[in-house]
């Protein structure tokens, strides 16, 4: 409560990010951090990386610092995050350590630069291939594990050694077990174990700890770093009304009634839309989100209603309609053949 009465207690919106005094020590962040800590000690590694505030996940490459999205240090920060429609990249206690796990992978990469071993290469491929943030990935394949939503393992050989490592890493889990008929993605993990055993007794090769966007180093506010997220340019093909038209007619209430708003529904789904279809398909939240929102618009357009007792059966309908749009968006590049 102290910590959201010390943001209501000035304009904190229009402050620089600098001068709002946040910090890991004291938030909620502290305890997370603190058993991460304990999970790092249990490796038995010579490299200690540093962790700080910055305006996203990542580790400079090279470098050993983690740097941990500022919004999650403070509950009105991620309030406000989510109601800006962005995607909270830590979401819960699990989701943060899940993150922080994928991050030390690229630390212990770096510090002992694996990139350059010969196996490390066969496996995972060469690091300097190209770093591409549109990437098409293929749900389930057998030769990456699964980690980070977005089958975040298929973007650059660079976190597919992160995401196994994270796999490796997490407490009490039974990897091989898991993957005992994904014998790509054993062989990874396999090598992860004989690596972690090696690297007990060496010193790292890098201890550099470059930080990128510290959040004590931030000189715009709030409302310019949302102000400055690019929306994705999208263009929605006309034939996506036709099936909204279908999801709701079918649903429609009988003559007489009052119906409830389909835009309406459409809207409050957007949150967990963006997380889900990311999760399963790879399509960007950030692109889901613009779909949803102009789904919601065309709505409003076709005047579409349903029968309030049918919310659920809607809700599966479009579920499934913006999933298969997503995939198909990630896998041809449009929403419609």
């Amino acid at each position: 409560m102290a910590s959201d009465d010390r943001f209501r207690e000035h304009n904190w919106s229009n402050r620089p990010i600098r001068d709002l005094g946040l910090k890991i020590d004291g938030t909620p962040l502290e305890p997370v951090v603190a058993e991460f800590q304990r999970e790092v000690d249990a490796l038995g590694l010579k490299v200690r990386p540093r962790l700080y505030l910055s305006t996203e996940w990542g580790v400079v490459t090279g470098t050993i610092a983690i740097a941990i999205p500022f919004y999650l240090a403070e509950d009105p920060l991620k309030d406000l995050h989510a109601r800006k429609g962005l995607m909270l990249e830590g979401s819960g206690k699990q989701d943060v350590l899940r993150y922080l796990r994928h991050e030390l992978g690229h630390v212990i990469n770096y510090a002992y630069k694996l990139y350059d071993d010969g196996e490390w290469v066969r496996l995972f491929g060469p690091i300097t291939q190209p770093y591409l943030e549109d990437y098409r990935p293929s749900p389930f394949s057998r030769r990456y594990v699964r980690h980070l939503p977005g089958w975040y393992a298929q973007k650059h050989p660079d976190e597919d050694w992160a995401e196994t490592f994270a796999v490796w890493m997490l407490p009490g889990h039974d990897w091989r077990d898991e993957y005992s008929d994904q014998p790509q993605a054993l062989a990874k993990l396999e090598y992860c174990e004989r690596v972690m055993g090696e690297l007990r007794t060496r010193e790292p090769l890098v201890v550099e700890a470059t930080t990128e966007e510290d959040v004590a180093e931030l000189g715009f506010s709030l409302e310019e770093y949302y102000g400055r997220m690019a929306q994705p340019e999208n263009e929605f093909p006309h034939g996506l009304d036709g099936a909204l038209r279908s999801i709701f007619e079918e649903l429609a209430p009988e003559p007489g009634r009052e119906g409830q708003s389909a835009s309406k529904l459409v809207r409050s789904l957007e949150r967990e839309l963006m997380a889900y279809v990311y999760r399963w398909t790879g399509h960007f939240p950030e692109r889901t989100r613009a779909l949803v929102r102009h789904l919601a618009q065309r709505s409003d357009d076709l005047a579409l209603t349903l029968d309030p007792t049918r919310e659920r059966e809607a809700t599966l309908a479009l579920t499934t309609f913006v999933a298969a749009l997503g995939m198909n968006h990630v896998h041809q590049g449009s929403y419609l053949p």
